[in-house]
């Protein structure tokens, strides 16, 4: 049994391309593996406030107990820890904003990416045999071989960070071109559900 962090970080509601792929692969999901469970994070209409000085204080504190105010600061930080430490699995939605990631999603990460909690001192990631799976939406097409690939700044930042905690398994599927008429982008949107089919049995 496995329990999977689903986590969507766009702004939009139903127009939003990366919510109906996430939710689409996690429905799947959940009827060829009924004993798994699913923890939902929604960081795209409920946004992860960026770290502040308390929280940078508290996070680097050496004392054992914590001020209230400290502790306080920490607080949805540890809630958003406690989930990515509980969970085997990851499935985020992440499109593409200004070739890199929403910055929402930007300080979800920077809330979780904490010393002693999700990596040492001597920069040892403390998440182990996780697995990750980012569907992400783009506007052009920024595949390898293309002439836009040096502006993806999205994906390597992505396993470099995740990477960094632990969590090198990380797959990715992309919709893409969503922006190069309607032939491309049902031709894109194609090929990713296919790739979500394949991943249900194979991940």
């Amino acid at each position: 049994m496995s329990h999977i962090l689903h986590l969507d970080s766009s702004p939009r509601g139903s127009r939003s391309i990366s919510r109906a792929l996430t939710q689409e692969f996690i429905s799947h999901w959940v009827k060829h593996h009924p004993q798994d469970t699913v923890t939902y994070r929604d960081v795209g209409k409920h946004p992860i406030p960026p770290v502040d000085e308390a929280w940078i204080a508290g996070a680097f504190s050496k004392t054992e107990v914590l001020s209230s105010e400290l502790a306080n600061a920490l607080q949805l930080s540890d809630e958003l820890i406690t989930e990515v430490l509980k969970a085997d699995r990851y499935v985020f939605g992440v499109p593409m904003y200004n070739f890199n990631i929403p910055a929402n999603f930007k300080s979800y990460i920077d809330q979780v990416v904490r010393i002693n909690r999700t990596f040492t001192p001597a920069w040892k990631g403390l998440l182990k045999h996780k697995k990750m799976l980012i569907l992400s939406t783009r506007g052009s097409r920024y595949a390898a071989g293309t002439d836009l690939i040096r502006y993806d700044f999205q994906e390597p930042y992505l396993r470099t960070v995740f990477g960094f905690i632990g969590v090198s398994d990380i797959t990715f599927i992309y919709a893409e071109g969503l922006n190069d008429g309607e032939k491309v982008r049902q031709q894109s949107l194609a090929q990713a559900r296919d790739l979500i089919q394949q991943m249900i049995t194979t991940w």
